[in-house]
């Protein structure tokens, strides 16, 4: 799907937006934005004006509505609740320099999302209903959407649950697809700067041939476990091993993991068992244009005493460079002055610029938000 065919789609909707519109000139009327100290805002969930919803039934979504109520009213034998149907994305919206809300990445995020759906035997939502509902919601939440020059974004996160009931373990009949969106600051409370990992050898995080490689929430409670334990012994968060031998990087708790070698090569972990990450997919097309000759290969264990860099990766971190992995009774240690190392840094900055408008989208990654009359 070509971005003006899921801009066109947008439009069908005359929905009522403060402040927003088009001007006859062309440009855009600015938003009166919210009343909020966007510099220093936590990364997690706060109230905004409206989310979406769409219902599945009877074989087809519906046209979807927009309220302003943050909760569900669920059948106590829906099957998200006994048997786990659920997947959600996470991607973001950004305000460039001259005033345009974008989204990252969109069309990356609609197709994960289907392909999470199917394999959990939902029906997928399709990319245009997809790219329709983010633009939706964000038109009706535009003056939430951080000022650029923040730091912060505009955090998104589709949602797909079986709602239809069912004892027995079968797919539901009936499904809601929600968007929600809210304005948020930094992953890792440190911001750009690097964090320390503990490798996880006790605890899987998901199974080999199973879900790992889609998003859908058991993944994160099976990781629970491993990442509360690492945070009580003062590391920012879990790495986790294969599950079959626990001799290769799998990924960290909430993020992709990377590595720079000696040589100026970057490589992340080729597995069946991780999320494909959609920031991870994009750092590796930047890595190609440096001449870091990305690469996707198992990664053993006792390599991390080798890089010379890492980091984790994903819409909620960006890039949050890793300063020390520790494994066992070793430490690999990457930054010793608590700065992150300058191929990280170089990465960070051309991926956020593209996503803030400040350097040219030259592989079409944004799409610019429609605001409807």
């Amino acid at each position: 799907m070509t971005k003006s065919a899921s801009i066109g789609s947008a439009n069908r909707y005359n929905e009522p937006v403060e402040k927003s519109f088009p001007q006859d000139g062309g440009g855009e009327v600015r938003v009166a934005k919210a009343n909020l100290d966007w510099a220093n805002l936590a990364f997690g969930y706060s109230k905004t004006d409206y989310n979406i919803r769409y219902f599945w039934k009877n074989g087809a979504w519906d046209q979807g509505r927009l309220t302003q109520d943050e909760t569900l009213d669920l059948h106590i034998a829906a099957t998200c609740l006994h048997y786990g149907q659920e997947c959600f994305e996470g991607l973001k919206a950004f305000e460039t320099r001259s005033g345009e809300t974008v989204v990252f990445r969109l069309d990356e995020n609609a197709r994960r999302l289907a392909r999470s759906c199917e394999k959990i035997h939902m029906p997928p939502v399709p990319e245009e209903l997809f790219c329709e509902a983010v633009y939706r919601v964000i038109n009706a939440n535009r003056r939430f959407v951080p000022p650029y020059g923040t730091g912060a974004s505009l955090y998104i996160r589709p949602i797909v649950i079986g709602t239809g009931p069912q004892i027995g373990v079968r797919p539901a009949t009936e499904y809601i697809f929600m968007v929600l969106v809210m304005p948020v600051g930094p992953y890792f409370k440190t911001g750009f700067k690097p964090v320390s990992l503990l490798i996880e050898e006790n605890v899987d995080r998901a199974a080999p041939l199973g879900v790992g490689d889609v998003k859908v929430g058991g993944n994160y409670a099976a990781g629970l476990r491993a990442s509360l334990d690492a945070k009580s012994k003062g590391y920012a968060d879990a790495l986790f091993l294969d599950t079959r031998e626990k001799k290769y990087i799998d990924e960290c708790a909430p993020a992709n993991f990377f590595a720079i070698t000696k040589d100026d090569q970057y490589v992340t972990p080729h597995s069946e068992s991780i999320l494909p990450s959609i920031t991870n997919k994009s750092l590796i097309t930047l890595a190609e244009d440096m001449g870091l000759r990305p690469q996707r290969r198992p990664i053993p264990v006792e390599e991390i005493f080798e890089f010379k860099e890492a980091g984790c990766c994903g819409t909620a971190a960006v890039i949050t460079p890793v300063g020390s992995i520790t494994y066992r009774d070793r430490k690999a240690v990457y930054s010793k002055d608590g700065q992150p190392g300058k191929i990280c840094t170089a990465l960070y900055n051309e991926l956020t610029a593209i996503q803030l408008g400040d350097a040219p989208d030259r592989y079409r990654w944004l799409f610019p938000v429609p605001q409807t009359k």
